[in-house]
């Protein structure tokens, strides 16, 4: 993914740092479920080291993955939207280092900062925008090289 699609990068240095005031490090196991869909979304993360797959839930209990993500990239961002809903599953692919974010910490510090929040709005709706891209390409693949899985 582009630098100009990465979180921290897109932000100011002042915005950066106030940001990352709220971030603490957390770690997750190869194969270590970090969220499914439909659950909470409270927090978000910014990924230092590993990768995190994406996944959905497709025709009854199928699963595909529709994104790699790896060093810099942002996971979550349901924390942002109500009603605040994971749509995506996240799992570690491989061992992986993450700065984690409080969901309702950084609602506040927006609120007390428009700037930043309008800075952090921006920077994940240009995230959201690539994702959707590459997540309807996965799906558009997935469903041509295996006929539709049977859905009419």
């Amino acid at each position: 993914m582009p630098t100009a699609l990465r979180l921290l990068p897109a932000l100011s240095p002042d915005h950066r740092a106030r940001l990352m005031s709220l971030a603490r490090e957390v770690s997750f196991p190869a194969d270590g479920k970090i969220f499914e869909a439909g659950g909470t979304a409270d927090r978000f993360w910014v990924v230092r080291s590993g990768t995190v797959s994406l996944h959905q839930r497709v025709v009854g209990e199928r699963r595909i993955s529709v994104a790699t993500l790896g060093p810099g990239d942002l996971l979550g961002w349901s924390w942002l939207f109500p009603p605040h809903h994971w749509d995506f599953g996240a799992e570690a692919f491989s061992p992986v280092r993450a700065y984690e974010f409080d969901a309702a910490e950084v609602r506040t510090l927006c609120d007390q900062d428009p700037a930043l929040e309008l800075s952090l709005t921006r920077t994940i709706a240009a995230i959201l925008a690539h994702r959707l891209e590459t997540t309807r390409a996965a799906l558009i693949e997935h469903y041509a090289r295996h006929g539709g899985g049977g859905v009419r």
